[in-house]
């Protein structure tokens, strides 16, 4: 006890920026954070059906993927968890959990056969060690492949060039990987060596660096250009699939129905890098289209599938989609005999990074030809501006390996309604959308897999962790059949007593928020009320908590009323939340989102601050405690407002802003996006890699730095140094600019970080700083 006394006797010294008060703030909060940090997510999940039955009724399995933040390994855990599922009743089902979770640990991907008897599992390496593959069956590994770096790299599992394809009698597997990396040049004491290689362990001789290759921009630093292979399941041996240009990167192959005797063929997505590749992460007006090429290892001497038309000149590959200028997501209906995509057009003629959807299908010939040019037919067109309450247009991430229900024709996903994530039935002959989540749920609503003709989502809100659902089609014969959705036990997101009690203690709402000056508005849509989720405490006690304004990027992006972890972190330790979307988001049509490209740092601005004074004149906040966040384009507007109106925000958090354009231009990967942030659609047609001094100027007129000199309020930023979207230059100018005006600054950089700061160590500390910045200056 005397020796214990004595170190609490000896002087500690504090972490830079510390005092007494701020090391107990920091003590309080983190572990609150640990506390939401914690909550699992569910990221995906796959049914398959069993030969038992439950009772009455039909059973199946269920495997759901599920990630969990490790602050320690700084990294996301991942693992496994199984169910059986009975459903007895459409008012009743039943999942019967595994015991515990399987930890995936190592494992990039997995992606279950169309049988569903077989499992592919892929290891992707940290270094130049070969990829792994693993065919699992039920009870054992049955294959595993290692595929060295000459072969080529990693496997692609970013989300967007990322394609893993089984075929249907699960032999091969199509796949998207880095191709190999090009030869380097060697040199030794003599100089260049002519035609011999170099290992590592050659200590006589070096490798250079060669040519510079271009990638993709952020989160693509290093990846090498995406190439198409096939892999045999049975040998193992790999092709890689020829005659695909060198200019073009290809993703989400899918395999074309096949027909016995004939040659199988695979359909992807190819992007062109001519004239180069500009950043595509987030970014969905890069022009694509669909290809088919005949794949390796399968040939027949009877090829009964024959393409009229004439191929790419040179090429064995087919440009499907020769009318339109964005393609992706290709998706085979059920019985081979259409081809179903989503585009991009309107984000691609627009210049929009991001924009409203369309819907299209291609006929598919079985033993016929399949004419060139195809035909693109219309599924749903783009929805310009939606009458209140109806269909506002498509806003679709994705879709699942398997969304059709058994009648072939109807497809289930996910889509940006509003301030909300909703699901929707969409019938592909016919045109038909419906949305099937109660329309009177402001939750928001993730699809994860179909269980049969019934689906396994996913709901939350602000303010309640996710949960399982489980929809049941009532009345499929009518043409009105609706869905009844019952809640699932599940062990899965859990949360600890403290969490579930702050939460219990707020309620959320959807605000709509009247346009101010709707007579400036050039369309309908532009001058419809836009929506901000306001987030509250429920218990009365007469006082309005501080209020945080928080402010996506993009801007053509959407915040949805899902749970979020940081959000409700801020939520819990004392505020009011102002999630605005402003007009420009998605999910309200294209009218309003088309109204803000050349007017950013204005419009947006200003509805900004129409919701302030909307939440204000209703007296759910006070105008004396408000603090604003936001990262990227929402970080442009934090520092905008904070400029624009000094006296309005107490304290204010940037997280990788957008802070002057000027000197953005020449170092961002997305250059022609300030010129329509600026110019709006005829920006696409100046882009220029040699801004002229008029364009500068203008770049920074509309930037925030231009507003520096009026700014009070207290601000912390938080950067990333390999942010290659918005380089940290640009929030280490303004926030020097700040300093030099006497403002109090604090700034952040995280070393390892991308765009994004959502490695777990990185994301922690970043909330945990706004948390104790926010407390000390905004009361």
């Amino acid at each position: 006890m005397a020796m214990d006394a004595s170190k609490d006797a000896s002087p500690k010294e504090l972490p830079l920026g510390f005092d007494a008060s701020t090391e107990e703030e920091y003590a309080s909060q983190s572990k609150l954070l640990q506390e939401f940090t914690s909550i699992p997510c569910i990221d995906n999940a796959w049914t398959f059906k069993s030969n038992s039955t439950f009772g009455a009724g039909m059973g199946s399995q269920a495997m759901f993927s599920i990630s969990q933040a490790n602050l320690l390994a700084n990294k996301r855990r991942k693992y496994i968890l199984s169910a059986s599922i009975s459903k007895e009743s459409s008012s009743s089902v039943n999942f019967q959990w595994a015991p515990f979770p399987i930890e995936m640990s190592g494992v990039s991907t997995i992606v279950p056969s169309p049988s569903g008897s077989k499992l592919l599992v892929v290891r992707n390496p940290e270094n130049e060690s070969p990829t792994h593959f693993e065919i699992w069956s039920q009870g054992q590994v049955e294959k595993e492949f290692h595929i060295p770096q000459s072969v080529h790299g990693s496997v692609y599992i970013d989300g967007w060039f990322e394609g893993i394809s089984w075929n249907c009698d699960e032999t091969l597997i199509a796949y998207i990987a880095e191709e190999p990396s090009a030869a380097k040049p060697t040199f030794c004491g003599l100089g260049y060596r002519k035609g011999s290689a170099t290992t590592d362990k050659d200590s006589c001789s070096w490798k250079g660096q060669g040519e510079w290759e271009e990638d993709w921009g952020e989160t693509y630093a290093g990846k090498r250009q995406p190439a198409l292979f096939v892999i045999n399941t049975s040998s193992g041996e790999v092709q890689p699939v020829k005659g695909i240009a060198k200019s073009l990167s290809v993703g989400q192959v899918v395999w074309a129905p096949s027909t016995d005797g004939s040659n199988q063929y695979l359909v992807f997505v190819g992007w062109s890098s001519d004239p180069r590749k500009l950043g595509i992460k987030y970014c969905s007006n890069r022009p694509c289209a669909l290809y088919a090429v005949q794949a390796p290892f399968y040939k027949s001497e009877a090829n009964y599938f024959e393409f009229k038309g004439s191929p790419i000149e040179g090429s064995p590959v087919l440009k499907l989609t020769q009318s339109i200028n964005s393609a992706f997501f290709p998706l085979f209906s059920p019985d081979g005999r259409f081809l179903v995509f989503l585009s991009a057009k309107s984000s691609v003629d627009s210049g929009a990074h991001s924009a409203t959807n369309s819907l299209h299908k291609i006929d598919w010939p079985v033993n016929e030809q399949l004419s060139l040019p195809a035909k693109v037919v219309d599924v749903i067109p783009v929805v310009q501006c939606s009458e209140d309450g109806c269909f506002p247009g498509l806003y679709c991430s994705g879709f699942l390996r398997n969304p059709w229900l058994s009648d072939g024709c109807t497809m289930m996903l996910s889509s940006v309604w509003g301030s909300s994530q909703v699901l929707l039935s969409v019938n592909v002959i016919s045109g038909d959308v419906k949305r099937i989540t109660p329309t009177d749920s402001k939750f928001s609503w993730n699809i994860l897999a179909l269980d049969r003709d019934n689906i396994i989502a996913v709901s939350s809100s602000p303010v309640d962790v996710p949960k399982i659902r489980y929809g049941c089609l009532v009345e499929k014969a009518t043409k009105n059949a609706t869905w009844s959705w019952l809640d699932v036990s599940s062990p899965i997101v859990s949360c600890s007593k403290m969490v579930r009690s702050l939460l219990s203690s707020r309620q959320f709402d959807i605000l709509k928020i009247p346009v101010k000056d709707v007579s400036s508005c050039l369309t309908k849509g532009a001058g419809k009320p836009f929506e901000a989720i306001f987030v509250f405490n429920s218990k009365e006690n007469g006082a309005c908590d501080p209020l945080i304004v928080l402010l996506h990027g993009g801007p053509n992006d959407v915040s949805v009323s899902s749970f979020s972890t940081s959000s409700a972190f801020l939520s819990s330790i004392g505020y009011s939340l102002l999630i605005v979307n402003y007009r420009g988001s998605l999910g309200f049509g294209e009218e309003a989102l088309q109204s803000l490209l050349g007017k950013a740092g204005s419009q947006d601005v200003n509805d900004v601050l129409t919701a302030i004074d909307h939440v204000i004149d209703r007296g759910l906040a006070s105008p004396s405690s408000i603090a604003v966040l936001g990262i990227s384009h929402g970080g442009f507007l934090t520092t905008h407002l904070i400029g624009q109106a000094p006296d309005k925000f107490a304290a204010a958090a940037a997280r990788n802003p957008v802070c002057n354009l000027a000197s953005m231009v020449g170092t961002t990967d997305i250059p022609d996006w300030c010129y329509v942030q600026v110019y709006g659609t005829k920006g696409k047609n100046k882009f220029t890699e040699a801004a002229s001094t008029e364009d500068l100027a203008l770049f920074h007129s509309k930037s925030p730095i231009s507003h520096v000199s009026k700014v009070k309020a207290p601000t912390i930023f938080l950067l990333s140094a390999e942010d290659l979207r918005v380089p940290m230059s640009n929030g280490f100018q303004y926030a020097r600019s700040l300093k030099e005006k006497g403002v109090e600054v604090k700034i952040f950089m995280f070393p390892n970080d991308v765009h994004a700061i959502k490695r777990p160590q990185s994301d922690f500390e970043s909330f945990l700083n706004i948390g104790v910045w926010f407390k000390k200056y905004c009361k």
